[in-house]
Formats: C-alpha cells, structure tokens, sequence
C-alpha cells in the first residue's frame, strides 16, 4: 500500500487534489481499518489497469512510429561528376547525397553545399521552416521546403530516426484529443466532490462503512483509463486500412469537420508527345524524363514512368535544375537552355515562342488533356498530352461522404472551366473551382474556416502543401510528394478514395464509443455509490465491482470499431469491377 499511499502524499505536497489522492485515501483507510481484504482488492484492480494501459499506450504509440518513419526507397548520390540515382540501402557514411525542394532529408549529416529552408516540425513540433547553409546540420526525416542542398551523410541507421517519433509522440498534445484531454480534467474535478462526499456521509450517518462506499467508488478511474485507450486503439485500427493518423485530435476534428475540399486527381499517363522539331517523340520524351525524375509530382511521375515503359534511358546529360513551384523545371543541355512546365510558365514567364509554321499545329492540341510544354533555346520543342481521368470509384465517394454528413464539397483542379464544370457534374460535388493556383487552396481553406466550418483539405504535390497546413484537417496521398506527407495530419492510400469514407466512419464511431463509454460510466458509478450510500452492498463490493467495471470498458474500449460482417460495395466500373470499404457503422 506505501507505493499508493506516498502518490497520494506528493500530489497533496503540490497543492493538487487529484486521482492519486482518492486511491491513497481508500487504499489507507481500509488499511487502518483492518479491512486487508478491501485494500488488496482495490490495490490489484489499479494494478490491473495500469498494466493494461501501459501494454496498450506502448503497442499503439509503437504502431503509429513504425508508419511514421521514413520509407525513402532511392535517393541521388553525388559523385564527382554526376548525380546517380540509387536504392537508400546503398547509402554508407560519408556519401554525399543530393535533397531538393519538397524532398524527406533521409539520412542524419552536415550540410557540405547549398542553402534551404527546412521544415522541422516532424520533430521539434515547430511549424516554421529553419534556414540551414554549409556547416548546418541536417535531421532526418526533416523537409527541405525551398531551396537545394548536398548533404554528407554521418548515420544511416534508422533506429535514431524512430526513437525520435517515439519521444515526438509521447510528449506531443497531438496525440489527445479534445474529448479526451476533458475527461481528464473532468476526472480530476470530480476527485473533491468523491471526497467531500464520503466526509458528508459519515457525518450524517457515522457510520464508516457507508463512507467508504463512496470513498471506493470514482468517476476518475475508469474516464482516464478509457479515453485513452479508445484513441490509440482507433488510431491503430486506421493503419489497418492503410490510413495513417498522427495523433486523436485529428479523429475528432474529421468526425466534426462539415466541408471537405479535394483535387482532381487520378493516375496521370501521358497518351502522346506531339514534336515542334526535328527531334522525334521518344527523344524528346527522354529529354522531358530526364528533367522531371527529380522533382515529386504527379505529372513528373507519369512522364518518367512513361519513359520507363519505352525503355529510354536518360542518363544525367544536364546542369543543375531549377524547380518553380506550380510552373516548371529549368536547366541547361549542351549549353542550351531547356525549360518544361505550364503554358504560363514556357510563354509568358520564359517568353518562348511557337516555331515558325507549327501555329496550327499548337491550336490543334487535343483539349482532353493536360499539357506539359518543352522549350529548347526559348522555341517550343515539344508538347506532352497527359490523360488525367477522374477516378472511377470519385462518384461514389462523394455520394458516401454526403451519407456521413459533410454538408459542403469541393472539387478544385487545375483544369479549363470547360471540363471541371462537365466533372463537377458527373461527380455531384456541391462547388468547383477552376484554374487554381496554389494560394488560392489555401485562401478557399482560409475563407471557409473565417465562415464558422471545419475544413478537411486533401491533397498530394507541393502546390498542395500552405492548403494541408491551413485546414482543420490535412490529408496527404501516400504516393505524392514526400512535403505533403510530412505536413499532412493523415496519410491515405492512393489505390482508393474510399479510404476517405472509411476514415470518417472511424472518426464518427470513435466519437460514439467515447460518448457511450461516459454514460455508462457515470451511469454504474452513480448506481454503485447509491447502493452503498443506502447499505445494500459493502465497501468491499463496490470496490470489486467498481474495478472490474473500469477493466471492462478499458478491454471494451480496445476492440476494433469496424463490425467485420457489414461491408458496402462501391460499384466503380460497372458490371463486375467492385471496390470493396468497410462500413462502419
């Protein structure tokens, strides 16, 4: 009892009147009393809970840092003439590795060229970008939000990096939710009222069984144990569809959030590479190729898969690139400038012209798709034509999240008014925007949360990036870029939007059991505390049927929220073609 007793003790040393002191109390008056039996009772049954939420924190918190670390598969090694890209696990100390604009740093090292802005927040929890030049030091798992830098590589084992997320997320708010951090403060507040009580009772009835029947029943005991436990315990669940969420405030604010806004994204593929010279597709795709393969964007990784797929190599053949977010690459290729990028970035920014003869071979450019523009020594070489379908399993998607309560939707892309008006249609989204740039996401976000709504933004390139950190919620796909990812709240698959469904059904559920697990807290407690305050059931009793009540919405609160046998089809392709997401209700 002395290891209770003396909690009790510090808590009242530092003026609090918490938990500790009302088992310290029922654990030394029964103590006192000669009543063994009830002390070592209550005192297994704490024990009991403290194990069972030890085990479940370090397996939930563990979970959460595995998905959180890095899985940075290839990386551009420097050497002494050029930029080679290979597999991470090549990397040994001493090598030089090259990081570029909304690139993960994977490996810990000093910084031996270049300057950038780096995002450290992963780990420090400071959302302010840190200027790093030579001599720095750079963390891994850090992002270089602008700018370029070589890194000398000093540790490439991993074990650093996750201890690290440990450390981030046992000590971050991040991991409470609101809800949760209340029923903490509530369970503390109601300490006073359980010890008041028990001093009343035995001043009206003197009798000292009656009591200790309040003494041995708390309110505090099984609110702190199973809060807790229900968040990571979701939290975990989620990874179990490969949805990774970075703390329970982020489950709480999509299960409230009233507005969720979206790009249009599906899997980009080039369909044709119309030349503006005398240089054939395939050079000029292998060209294209070899500038985008630095950079993380969706279009960027369509063009080199694409090249991929013809088997064009495109060995390094150029000087150092330049990235322009939201309008292209720049660089140089046998000492001619090359630039790729949007139409506004090649004619208006760059001024490069269409060659002499081919104005009706630009006009005629199949509008259907999207346009990546390849300029050598400022005259247009080359158009790619990039499909950019909407995704099958879009309107479906948006018909279920209208099921689950958001109130507004809304689609923003790149695209002409033309065809975002025809998608928005076919979609069902409540409003599309058209032709936007990347502060316009975040001026949308921005608006809506001024209007009084919680706002989930989803998004997957570096345009996306002031958008996901200005909302409520910010939700990353997995396969876009790695900036994304690291300022992102939640991390979903890119194979199906319907995880999105899956994580808002999660979210509202959590919310149930949350709110179902007070009442029948309250509920028994209260019960309990009247059976024993009118003599009906013994200290020893209560105390048993407190503590095995506390262990059995603690065990309760640990199970899964998905009800395995109910499942909802989203029928994307017609016929046949079914997308299964879990239905959680």
């Amino acid at each position: 009892s002395l290891k209770y007793i003396w909690k009790g003790i510090k808590c009242l040393w530092a003026r609090k009147i918490e938990v500790p002191v009302l088992d310290a109390t029922a654990i030394g008056v029964s103590v006192a009393r000669g009543d063994f039996s009830t002390a070592g009772s209550v005192m297994f049954l704490l024990g009991i809970g403290e194990i069972l939420e030890e085990w479940t924190h370090k397996k939930s918190v563990d979970d959460l840092a595995r998905t959180m670390s890095l899985n940075v598969s290839k990386v551009w090694l420097k050497t002494e003439d050029q930029e080679v890209l290979v597999p991470a696990s090549k990397i040994k100390a001493g090598d030089r590795i090259v990081i570029r604009m909304g690139t993960v740093i994977p490996f810990d090292g000093d910084i031996v060229d270049g300057e950038a802005m780096i995002n450290q927040a992963s780990l420090t929890g400071e959302s302010v970008s840190v200027r790093k030049t030579v001599g720095s030091y750079a963390y891994a798992g850090t992002v270089v939000e602008e700018g370029e830098i070589t890194v000398g590589v000093k540790q490439v084992s991993g074990n650093s990096r996750f201890d690290k997320i440990v450390t981030m997320i046992e000590e971050s708010e991040k991991l409470k939710s609101g809800v949760e951090s209340k029923a903490e403060h509530l369970a503390d507040r109601l300490v006073p009222y359980s010890l008041g009580g028990t001093v009343l009772t035995y001043l009206l009835t003197r009798n000292v069984t009656k009591a200790l029947s309040i003494l041995m029943v708390d309110f505090s005991c099984a609110l702190k144990l199973s809060m807790p436990i229900s968040v990571l315990s979701a939290i975990r669940e989620a990874n179990l569809y490969n949805i990774t969420v970075k703390g329970g405030k982020y489950l709480e604010a999509v299960a409230g959030a009233d507005t969720i806004v979206f790009d249009k994204t599906g899997t980009l593929t080039v369909v044709d590479v119309v030349p503006f010279d005398r240089r054939t597709p395939d050079e000029l795709l292998r060209i294209a190729a070899c500038l985008e393969e630095h950079f993380p964007h969706s279009m960027a990784k369509a063009v080199v898969n694409a090249a991929k797929e013809k088997n064009l190599d495109h060995e390094e053949m150029h000087s150092k690139v330049e990235y322009v977010v939201a309008h292209g690459i720049s660089t140089t290729i046998d000492d001619k400038n090359v630039i790729i990028g949007s139409s506004h970035f090649v004619f208006e920014d760059e001024k490069c012209t269409i060659p002499e003869g081919k104005q009706e071979l630009f006009d005629s450019l199949p509008e259907e798709y999207s346009h990546l523009y390849l300029a050598i020594e400022n005259q247009l070489a080359g158009v790619i034509c990039i499909e950019d379908p909407l995704r099958e399993e879009a309107k479906t998607v948006v018909a279920e999240l209208k099921k689950t309560g958001f109130g507004k939707i809304v689609m923003m892309t790149g695209d002409s008014d033309r065809t975002a008006s025809a998608i928005a249609k076919r979609v069902g989204v409540d409003e599309y925007y058209s032709e936007v740039l990347p502060e316009d996401k975040a001026a949308f976000v921005e608006k809506e949360k001024a209007a009084g709504r919680k706002v989930i933004m989803i998004g997957d390139g570096i345009n996306d990036s002031p958008a996901l950190s200005a909302a409520d919620v910010g939700i990353a796909i997995s396969n876009g870029a790695e900036i994304a990812r690291e300022i992102a709240d939640i991390t979903v698959g890119a194979d199906d939007l319907g995880q999105i469904v899956t994580l808002r059904r999660l979210s509202n559920r959590l919310m149930k059991r949350i709110q179902s697990n007070y009442r029948f807290i309250v509920g028994f407690n209260s019960g309990l505390i009247e059976l024993g305050v009118t003599g009906v059931i013994q200290p020893t009793t209560s105390a048993l049927l407190h503590n095995t009540s506390t262990l059995a919405i603690g065990l309760k609160s640990m199970k899964n929220l998905r009800q395995n046998n109910l499942m909802i089809a989203l029928n994307v392709g017609g016929g046949d073609s079914l997308n299964h997401a879990p239905l959680l209700d």
